[in-house]
Order: C-alpha cells, then structure tokens, then sequence
C-alpha cells in the first residue's frame, strides 16, 4: 500500500474576501500549492474538493470549478466531498485512499467556501443542516444555539466554566496575531473575551461572541504524494496515522458532553500511530465554539470528564504550554470557512513540521495532531503528521 505524503501546500488570507466565489478563491491557491510542491498540473492523477456549500452558493458541481481556474487540470478527475464542518479533511482522507489503493500517485486536495456574501441569518439556517432539524431545526440562534445548548448542558453538570471558554478564546486570539492567513489578528485579551458587553453580547449563552468562530471566507490546498514520487520534493510530511468515527446525528439519541466520537478517533488514531499526547509536539483542534476545545481536551485525554477547564487554566495548551493547542489561532482566529477548514488545519500543521510556520512556530515540531469535527461530534477525523526527509 503507497501511503500518501504531503509535499505542498497554498493558503488563502482567511476572512471576508473580494473574490466572488469558490472558483475564484480555488484558483488562488491550486496553482501556488503546485508550485510549492514542484509539482506540474499534467502530472495530477486525481482532484480532491471539499466545499460544503448548501445553500452558499446557487453554483454547485463545485469539483469542475478547479479547472477552471487552472487549464492544466481540466482532463484531471475530480471529485467533491462534503461531510459538514469536516468537508476538508473528507477530501483529504479520500484523496490519501486513492494513492493507497494505487489508482495514482499525485492528488491535488482544495477545499474552499464563500460565506461572507449570505445574510447572517441565512448563513445560520444554512449550518443547522450540520444538525438533525426534524428535531433541533428550529434551535434559536442557528448552529451557536445547538453549542449553546451542550454548554448549557455541561455548566448544569460540571459548574459555570464561563472563564475557561473566555481564557481558550483569549489563547487562540494571542496566536492569531503571528497567523498571517487569520481573519481577526488582534489579541482581545482574557478580560474583554470574559465580559458580557455590546461588545460582546451572548450569541446563544452562555456563549458570548468570543466564544464563537468567525464566518469566513477562504481556499487551502495540499498536494500529495506516493512516498516514492515525494523523494524527488524538497520535503514532505507523513501521515502517520489516521481515524475516522461517526455518531449519531440527532442529539435526543446520545449523550453529546460525552464526545465520543472524538475520543474514538483520537484513541484509534495514537493506539495506529504507536503514540501518546506525550509524543505530539502540536494539536491543532476544532474549535468552532470555544465549549467544543475544552469538550475536545477531555476527548483526547488531556483531562477527566468535567475537568478541561484545568489544562486552560495550567496553561497546558499555551503556545509554551505541554502541549500547545491551536497554535495557528484556529478557527477562533483564523476563521472557519467551512470547506477550507479541514484542509486549512493540515496546512497549517505540515507548516510547522517543516519548520515554515513564521512567528507561529512551536520549537522543535516534530508530530502534529489534527482534530476536524463535523457537526456537533456527529463526524470526527484525527491525523497525526510527522515530517519525513
């Protein structure tokens, strides 16, 4: 089995941008991932897209539109995937299949989304078809509502953790600033994140503004290779390991504080790869509301149940802590344009084992996890990224 290997990537600025929609914003970052990589379009065996759209855009067929901002790709199969929130690495994981199953040896994975255009409220009804809506479709405050509601959940079980959420949201704010591809680079600070204000208002409480991901727009692209083409690149990443978990979707049916789904695939992912959290240098993890990273501390093992607020607080997850968290600001910062995420967080990890990631850099990387969500735990991937060469 040729495992695939990353040898290059290209990412957009994060945030509302004046490209007119995905196409425009593939076609910032196919070309440039190529080059990175040393890699010519004829030479792509197989395109991997990730948008989850829904509603975003009234153009779908969304897998052709990479050719069209790039004529060397228009003979190449492509493919678009989708799986909510976690659409990137859906791609991804499909496009690191295909060159294990041997049907080629380059892949090019782009995930991309245009948000920013849609009304706000529209873009809230658009999202809470990451939920089940037979039952939760009329949650009040769209998707925020149904993290409100696990928030909620976990304040009645485990006590008021408002300051812990307010002290993640600070956090990946700080490390946002050195992000060069960020939405928000401006270091809030724990106090104003903590504070309910016009400033920052409840979204869906006890979630605040701070505590909720941005609406963004933005493209990353990767490109991959069998490990013996990824010789010939001037560096490449592994994938060490991998694991996928789904659950059930409608949250009548589970114990969602439980996130076990998460913790599967975070468990399947270190017992593959032979390795504890001890071992990662760096997690970059989903926080699209800041209750689902002290949700995901507990799931990959770095705390007890109803006990994540002590790793922010200890500092565990600092940019200097055990284990840094989100160093690249995650989607917090960085912005979450939905199809890009998953594809954004790789790229993002793969920089910092190459030593590329600038003042985002944590010393000495050497294995990454990556944790991407869809839903609200509903599809959970895990990778960890080691460099190779």
């Amino acid at each position: 089995m040729a495992e695939a290997q990353i040898v290059g990537w290209a990412h957009s600025v994060f945030g509302k941008s004046e490209a007119p929609d995905t196409a425009s914003l593939m076609a910032e970052v196919t070309g440039p991932a190529l080059e990175h990589a040393g890699i010519g379009a004829e030479e792509v065996d197989g395109v991997f897209v990730g948008v989850f759209n829904n509603g975003f855009s009234n153009q779908d067929f969304q897998a052709s539109l990479v050719a069209m901002g790039h004529d060397g790709l228009r003979h190449a199969p492509a493919t678009r995937y989708e799986n909510a929130c976690a659409t990137g690495t859906a791609a991804l994981n499909g496009a690191m299949d295909f060159i294990a199953a041997g049907r080629g040896r380059i892949a090019l994975v782009v995930g991309a989304e245009k948000m920013t255009a849609t009304p706000g409220a529209q873009v809230g009804d658009i999202l809470l078809g990451c939920s089940w809506r037979e039952e939760e479709g009329e949650t009040p405050g769209g998707f925020a509502g149904i993290f409100g509601r696990i928030a909620q959940g976990y304040f009645q079980k485990y006590g008021d953790r408002s300051e812990a959420l307010a002290r993640i949201a600070a956090k990946n704010h700080a490390n946002g600033v050195e992000n060069p591809y960020a939405h928000m680079r401006k270091d809030i600070g724990f106090e104003a994140c903590n504070a309910v204000t016009d400033r920052n208002p409840y979204v869906a409480a006890p979630l605040r503004r701070t505590d909720c991901s941005l609406v963004s727009d933005g493209a990353a692209a990767l490109v991959l290779a069998d490990a013996e083409t990824a010789r010939r690149c001037a560096g490449a990443v592994a994938v060490r390991a991998r694991a996928h978990v789904n659950d059930i979707l409608a949250l009548s049916r589970r114990d969602v504080l439980a996130f076990e789904g998460p913790k599967r695939a975070w468990a399947r992912a270190l017992q593959q790869g032979g390795l504890t959290l001890d071992d990662l240098s760096l997690v970059e993890t989903h926080d699209c509301f800041t209750i689902a990273e002290l949700l995901e501390y507990e799931a990959m093992g770095l705390a007890a149940p109803g006990q994540g607020h002590r790793v922010i607080e200890e500092g565990v997850t600092s940019k200097d802590g055990r284990l840094p968290v989100n160093p690249s600001g995650g989607l917090k910062s960085k912005g979450h344009p939905i199809g890009a995420t998953g594809v954004s967080m790789h790229v993002m990890a793969a920089m910092q084992l190459m030593g590329e990631a600038g003042g985002m850099q944590v010393p000495d990387a050497k294995l990454a996890g990556v944790f991407n969500m869809g839903g609200a735990a509903v599809t959970s991937y895990v990778s960890l990224l080691e460099r190779v060469g």
